[in-house]
């Protein structure tokens, strides 16, 4: 009889849930001595009512009878144990997450329960239970559907008034704890991702859209940290600072993948929330400016960090407006964004060379907009080292800041030091492979592509548009139409109207810009102050601008680049005398088909994070001049060189 009366009920029946519930029922006073029994009746009635919506729906039917859920919201009002509402969180968190039945879902999110749990003045600075609290969010955001999202939301009439689930998780989107941010960013996104329009229409209204351009903001301040990492490298070369900076980096493209997750929800207005935040806080004001300020300047992120960024946002952000307003605005001198950058323009950039008066004059030179002339005086690599006589730059009587942004990027590939050669061809190749990008701002750009031109023309001619037949049969079969197309045009006019970029763009021809990018490209294959990788680099685009043929190259393109493989030779010729002669055709064997296949890639070979990593080059002062090590090193880099 008495081992009857004693005997334990079966742990995953329905009398162990009444059983919990009934003393649940009876507590007044949650406090330290039945606390323990109270967290632990929670956690058993969360494991029985998973339990019973896998088994028997009986469990949950008496959960609805008697209005557990009630329960739970009382023991949360009498208790001022943080230990309980961590139980608490946690168990309707299980719940959420594990129930399978449509209507144990909707009953869950009926009756406001879950909204006063949501809005329930939690002490968040303990840091355990603000974890439970946003794994509570996410939970509840898993499960939002145009169905259950209603549940949610306080209504009149039409419009939402009142959806506490997202009001309260972006309170916590600029977090210090990166896995809170990271939670935040899921819950929003699960709730753009179910397409309600009344919503959608509330989350891009004030107070609520303003969670876009603090994002933005907040952004921003992480690409000014990762500059400062790297300006601060050289001072501290250390691996703890490359490693710190690329976990910064991996933190921006996190960031801007989120950016892209957002957008591709598919809502209009945030779109276009995003777009213009992007412009107006980053890039007109910091990023652009940037390209053109020396290291001396107050400027918050150099020029370097600017390029990698600028790839970044193209690459990852899968907005047309975003991707064609950035092209557009490179036609734009430097002092059209610096005015409102806070920083003070200097009139000249080290490297900008330009050809002496006295020697020929080069075919299709250019005259930038509203500016000087980019001058491009391509030498051998023998002369290279006597680019600057006295009196070139004397004689030059232009400010750099009248360059538009896209020459200073040319010039960057002409003269540059290899971050900036290697960013700027990285930021051409990337606008060359954006599929947002409309095919006449590639053409503005002089980077369409020989066999989209020959495209375009042949259906102009087809159509008997304008001078499309007379183009694609001519002598300079590869060059495109002397106008600027109704699209550039519409870009230029929005970056007027829209951002206040008031200065006219450029008036040249989309021929004369080709011809500017050639003349850039050819030069950089003539430098020998540059890793010879990054010419690899200048190959591969200067192949996806004219594949099949050298009909766009001028006698002048082809007599350099030939005088330049001459020097090459005899330098490796040289070498046939030196110690690792043994070794000489394998390695040109080897690099032969790297660069042939880094060239022939159907996109670069580098992610644009490694524009900021420091390049790899030989310590003089460590290694003896005169070692086999040093001499090995001279023989491969030759090598490279002439393949």
């Amino acid at each position: 009889m008495w081992f009857s009366f004693w005997r334990s009920r079966d742990r995953f029946s329905l009398d162990e849930l009444r059983y919990l519930t009934n003393q649940l029922q009876k507590v007044q006073i949650v406090n330290d001595v039945n606390k323990d029994f109270v967290i632990e009746a929670l956690r058993s009635i969360a494991e029985l009512l998973t339990y019973g919506d896998q088994h028997d729906s009986s469990f949950f039917e008496f959960f609805m009878e008697k209005q557990v859920m009630g329960e739970f919201i009382r023991i949360l009002k009498i208790s001022k144990t943080v230990t309980v509402s961590l139980q608490l969180l946690q168990t309707i968190s299980i719940l959420i997450q594990n129930l399978r039945r449509e209507h144990a879902i909707y009953y869950m999110f009926s009756n406001e329960h879950v909204n006063y749990l949501i809005t329930y003045s939690f002490d968040f600075r303990n840091e355990e239970l603000l974890s439970y609290y946003i794994s509570f969010l996410r939970a509840i955001s898993g499960k939002l559907n145009k169905n259950t999202i209603s549940l949610l939301l306080k209504t009149q009439g039409e419009e939402v008034v009142s959806f506490p689930l997202y009001v309260e998780a972006i309170r916590f989107a600029f977090h210090e704890e990166s896995m809170v941010r990271t939670a935040v960013r899921a819950i929003t996104l699960n709730v753009y991702h179910v397409g309600d329009e009344f919503v959608n229409k509330f989350i891009a209204s004030a107070p609520h859209s303003d969670y876009f351009s603090n994002l933005v903001s907040f952004f921003r301040d992480q690409c000014i940290n990762l500059s400062k990492l790297f300006s601060e490298r050289p001072k501290n070369p250390c691996s703890e600072s490359v490693s710190a900076m690329l976990a910064k980096v991996d933190e921006i493209e996190d960031n801007l993948y989120y950016f892209s997750d957002v957008i591709s929800a598919g809502i209009p207005v945030v779109g276009s929330l995003i777009t213009d935040n992007i412009l107006q806080l980053l890039i007109l004001p910091l990023l652009f400016p940037a390209l053109q300020i020396d290291a001396d300047s107050n400027l918050k992120i150099g020029a370097v960090t600017s390029l990698y960024l600028l790839c970044c946002i193209l690459r990852i952000v899968k907005i047309k407006d975003l991707a064609n307003t950035i092209a557009a605005a490179l036609l734009y001198p430097l002092e059209t964004f610096a005015a409102n950058s806070e920083v003070k323009i200097n009139g000249y950039v080290s490297g900008n060379n330009c050809a002496n008066e006295s020697e020929e004059p080069l075919v299709d030179s250019v005259t930038p907009v509203n500016a000087g002339q980019l001058c491009v005086d391509i030498p051998n690599k023998a002369t290279s080292s006597q680019v600057h006589p006295g009196g070139i730059i004397a004689e030059r009587d232009f400010s750099c800041s009248h360059l538009s942004l896209r020459e200073t990027l040319l010039s960057y590939v002409t003269d540059g030091d290899d971050a900036r050669a290697l960013g700027s061809l990285s930021v051409l190749a990337t606008l060359l492979q954006t599929k947002e990008l409309d095919e006449s701002m590639l053409d503005g750009l002089g980077i369409l592509p020989q066999r989209k031109q020959h495209k375009k023309l042949l259906l102009q001619a087809l159509v008997g548009e304008g001078s499309g037949e007379e183009q694609l049969f001519s002598f300079e079969s590869g060059s495109a139409r002397d106008s600027i197309s109704s699209e550039l045009d519409g870009y230029l006019k929005k970056l007027k109207e829209q951002y206040g970029v008031s200065i006219g763009g450029a008036a040249a021809s989309p021929r004369i810009r080709r011809n500017q990018v050639l003349d850039a490209l050819v030069k950089l294959l003539c430098r020998s102050d540059i890793s010879t990788e990054i010419l690899w680099d200048g190959g591969w685009l200067l192949r996806q601008l004219l594949p099949y043929s050298e009909a766009e190259f001028k006698s002048h393109h082809l007599k350099l680049l030939k005088d330049s493989y001459r020097n090459c030779r005899s330098a490796l010729v040289q070498e046939t005398k030196g110690i690792w002669v043994d070794l000489l055709i394998t390695v040109l064997c080897d690099q032969w088909k790297k660069c042939k296949r880094a060239i022939e890639a159907s996109s670069p070979r580098k992610e644009p994070k490694c524009i900021l990593l420091p390049f790899q080059k030989l310590n003089s002062e460590d290694i003896p001049a005169e070692s086999s090590f040093t001499a090995g090193e001279r023989m491969s880099e030759l090598v490279k060189d002439f393949a």
